[in-house]
């Protein structure tokens, strides 16, 4: 149940590439409203994830889980059926708040029911179907646009959600055990209202600004940005002062390997997101293929990730963060060969095999790492609140790669989306030769490989 949670909204997260050009047409939709499409869904998962996590604490992992499955259907159904661009975007981000309610319990309850190296292998097996589920997610997309069931065309890949998150409602009473914390705080309201504010204010206008010629309100949100995000970790030290319960614990900013931690999370995952959109842009746009000849590309990717996956925890243990280096600096040489199949005129896509499996084996290599090599330098007592800070810095990575790499494609679209896809591909290696230049430099090294190998 939790791992079928996990995969369907991961999968709701990248299913939508393959469906952004037709829908983009059958809604007369806008580049910034496609980039809202995907970005929203991140940024409301990533505003609203540990305060949901706090939630389930305080009345019940299972109702709050059972409560995000509901949203997350419901949202899906207004996505499905949304009449114009602004009705989806809406939908979406009732969805990204629907699928931060079911992440947050998924993470905790790994936390409650394992510990040590079984709680390795368990974030080996939820990193595992996280990965999957997001390459897969362009396969399947691709599919069930080809099927247009009922005529019903890219609708169909919210539609389908409808009767697998009513099962789910069915199944999660009878599935999932319910557990609270033995001392659950309030909610930090104030402090989440500041934090969702900040990540607005950031994603906001890069967003929107290119689109609407950057008017003075998107430079003055960019600069309000770091003023409510220091603002909110300023006022999660209050809380601590009061005695209460942050959102944020001030004291583990104090630990190396956990902003350490944070730092490659947000560089990896600010990375992904953006490269499946302009990768499924550039696929069907640039070289003219189906959604589901855009899909089989995407399978590759998901082989070469899946293979990397299981070989991860050994790798790990052996080779501690020099593992996350490696995975980094895959993804970047991979990127750096995709450039070269867009230089010279159109090449087979085939020729972008080597790179898709640099970037697929590149990604399985760091997504489970990153999380474990962090867990076991903390105290086990932090586990679930560190998983759910880094998940969240996922899905803000997501929302802001996004955003930032959405703002270079489509920048440089008008000369074609050859040089568009060229020009996200630089900025994306550039930014994993950091990632692997920081994981080799600031990530716990021995903690980890122990941990790993128990």
């Amino acid at each position: 149940m939790l791992l079928a949670g996990t995969a369907l909204i991961v999968v709701d997260f990248f299913i939508v590439n393959v469906a952004l050009p037709s829908l983009q047409t059958d809604l007369h939709a806008s580049t910034t409203a496609v980039e809202w499409v995907i970005a929203g869904y991140g940024l409301t998962f990533a505003a609203l994830l540990v305060a949901a996590g706090r939630i389930g604490d305080r009345i019940g992992r299972r109702r709050v889980f059972t409560i995000g499955v509901g949203l997350f259907t419901a949202a899906s159904a207004g996505c499905g059926l949304a009449p114009n661009p602004s009705t989806l975007v809406i939908a979406r981000l009732a969805q990204g708040c629907g699928g931060a309610m079911i992440s947050a319990t998924v993470i905790a309850l790994i936390s409650v029911l394992y510990d040590g190296p079984a709680r390795a292998r368990a974030i080996s097996v939820y990193a595992t179907v996280m990965g999957v589920a997001a390459a897969s997610g362009q396969l399947l997309g691709g599919l069930l646009l080809r099927s247009d069931l009922a005529g019903l065309g890219w609708r169909l890949i919210f539609l389908v959600n409808l009767p697998i998150g009513v099962a789910a409602l069915i199944a999660a009473p009878r599935c999932l055990p319910e557990s609270r914390a033995d001392r659950a705080g309030r909610v930090d309201v104030v402090g989440l209202v500041m934090m969702t504010m900040g990540l607005t204010a950031l994603v906001l206008p890069l967003i929107d600004g290119r689109s609407a010629g950057w008017p003075a309100w998107t430079i003055a949100s960019l600069a309000a940005a770091p003023v409510l995000l220091v603002g909110f970790g300023l006022r999660q030290r209050g809380v601590v002062r009061r005695g209460l319960q942050p959102l944020l614990d001030p004291a583990l900013l104090r630990s190396r390997s956990f902003t350490a931690g944070l730092l490659v999370q947000l560089g990896f995952w600010s990375g992904q997101a953006s490269y499946f959109l302009v990768l499924a842009l550039y696929l069907q746009t640039g070289r003219g293929l189906s959604a589901l000849e855009s899909g089989l590309v995407f399978s590759i990717l998901a082989a070469a990730y899946l293979v990397a996956s299981m070989a991860a925890p050994a790798l790990q243990a052996r080779f501690g963060r020099a593992t996350v280096a490696a995975g980094a600096a895959a993804l970047a040489t991979g990127h750096l060969l995709a450039i070269g199949t867009t230089i010279g005129g159109a090449h087979p896509v085939l020729l972008l095999t080597p790179a898709l499996l640099l970037a697929g084996a590149g990604m399985g290599l760091c997504i489970a790492p990153i999380t474990t090599t962090v867990l076991s330098s903390l105290e086990p007592a932090q586990a679930g609140v560190v998983s759910g800070v880094l998940s969240t810095v996922q899905q803000v990575g997501n929302a802001l790669g996004v955003a930032v790499v959405g703002l270079v494609f489509f920048g440089a679209l008008r000369p074609g989306a050859a040089e568009a896809f060229r020009d996200s591909l630089v900025l994306l290696a550039g930014l994993l030769a950091v990632v692997a230049v920081a994981a080799g430099v600031l990530l716990p090294a021995r903690a980890a490989a122990a941990d790993a190998g128990g």
